[in-house]
């Protein structure tokens, strides 16, 4: 470690290697720490699915960056991406009222309604199930467990250096205090997601973040046809800011809460993608809370279950895996503090990371470094 770097990067989940990404295309010099071997925290547990239209405010601004620098890396890095949009299954006329306001606010461009008939040519939901539907072009899908790996293959490929199975256990300005020794950076940035309190509780109580675990699963499917594009549903329209802020978005959830009182209580979102290996991605739910117990519900992945049987019409539905995800939760989308100078923390607090945590990083590295390779920016950190 006695190399001196322009950043240092604790975390290699994707706001982590967002950074790295950002910092390697200014001509930075680079190191990226973690405890662990790899990326297996929950840039590999999610769906894969950058949900950039269904985001708001600020949360958008990041999402649109962050589509561009995937569409440019994922050839660069070599992995699996579709511009394959997004389709949102209508079940209910409650439903199908949210997503006609929602293209009203943004436009035909950005959403487009589906009827029936188009619904099922895309997705292969049961006969019945729905009454219309939307399609969200500018989204994207790429293999969870792939995406990030192919990441640090291509940095490390590039330069990037990367202390793995390495614990950090003090971060100040120009220096990281870590198990192999002290590694010395001009700037250090911390995306360690929901372990912040790890490193700097301070700054996790001030923005109260806790954690948010989560029930998936994958599973073999006996589907009339492939997923064209990652699937959203009702639970989905409460879920996302873009479709929860639609006047009718008030009602379905009302709704919602009373007819599935059981889903409602495990917080789900009821989402679906497929791999590339034709595996189906199912889920999921959300628990809040300062720990995460390790016991998991049958009960829950039960409902999951059933909810997609009577979604696709078909009882042939094998699980291959089942898995608990954890990430950062607060009452803003996003952290960006600065406790010492030169030195940030950076989380996506929401379940958003794959699909604005590269435009984060990209905007964090600007700030620090002003855009010039080697020059830290004098201005102060956001916030938020």
């Amino acid at each position: 470690m006695g190399r001196h770097y322009d950043l240092a990067i604790v975390g290699s989940g994707i706001v982590g290697l967002g950074h790295a990404v950002a910092a390697l295309r200014r001509g930075l010099t680079v190191a990226v720490l973690d405890r662990a071997s790899g990326p297996y925290g929950a840039s590999v547990r999610n769906f894969g699915h950058l949900c950039v239209t269904g985001q708001d405010g600020e949360a958008r601004a990041y999402a649109e960056l962050a589509r561009e620098l995937w569409l440019t890396l994922a050839p660069e890095a070599g992995f699996w991406l579709r511009e394959s949009g997004t389709v949102v299954v209508a079940q209910a006329p409650d439903e199908l009222a949210v997503l006609e306001e929602f293209r009203e606010q943004r436009g035909g461009r950005h959403v487009r309604m589906l009827t029936p008939a188009e619904v099922r040519e895309r997705i292969p939901v049961a006969d019945g199930v729905a009454m219309g539907g939307a399609f969200l072009p500018a989204d994207l899908q790429v293999d969870p467990r792939e995406a990030a790996p192919a990441i640090v293959r291509w940095l490390d490929a590039h330069g990037v250096d990367f202390y793995w199975q390495t614990a950090v256990g003090g971060v100040q300005t120009g220096t990281v205090h870590t198990s192999r020794g002290r590694l010395a950076a001009d700037a250090v940035v911390v995306a360690v997601n929901h372990d912040v309190e790890q490193l700097f509780p301070g700054v996790a109580e001030a923005h109260g973040m806790v954690r948010c675990s989560l029930d998936m699963m994958l599973v073999d499917a006996e589907l009339d046809h492939p997923l064209a594009a990652p699937l959203l549903t009702g639970w989905s329209l409460v879920r996302y800011p873009g479709f929860a802020r639609t006047p009718s978005a008030g009602a379905l959830r009302e709704r919602l809460a009373a007819e599935h009182p059981a889903l409602a209580a495990l917080d789900v979102n009821q989402m679906y993608t497929q791999r590339p290996d034709g595996s189906l991605l199912v889920g999921d739910t959300h628990r809040l809370g300062s720990d995460v117990p390790p016991f998991q519900s049958e009960e829950a992945f039960e409902l999951l279950l059933e909810r997609a049987r009577a979604l696709f019409g078909t009882d042939r539905l094998r699980v291959r895996e089942r898995w608990q995800g954890v990430y950062a939760s607060a009452p803003d989308e996003f952290l960006v503090a600065a406790p010492q100078p030169d030195v940030r923390v950076v989380s996506v607090m929401t379940g958003i990371g794959m699909t604005t945590g590269l435009g984060l990083a990209d905007r964090v590295v600007d700030e620090l470094f002003a855009s010039a390779p080697g020059v830290l920016a004098t201005a102060g950190a956001r916030a938020h």
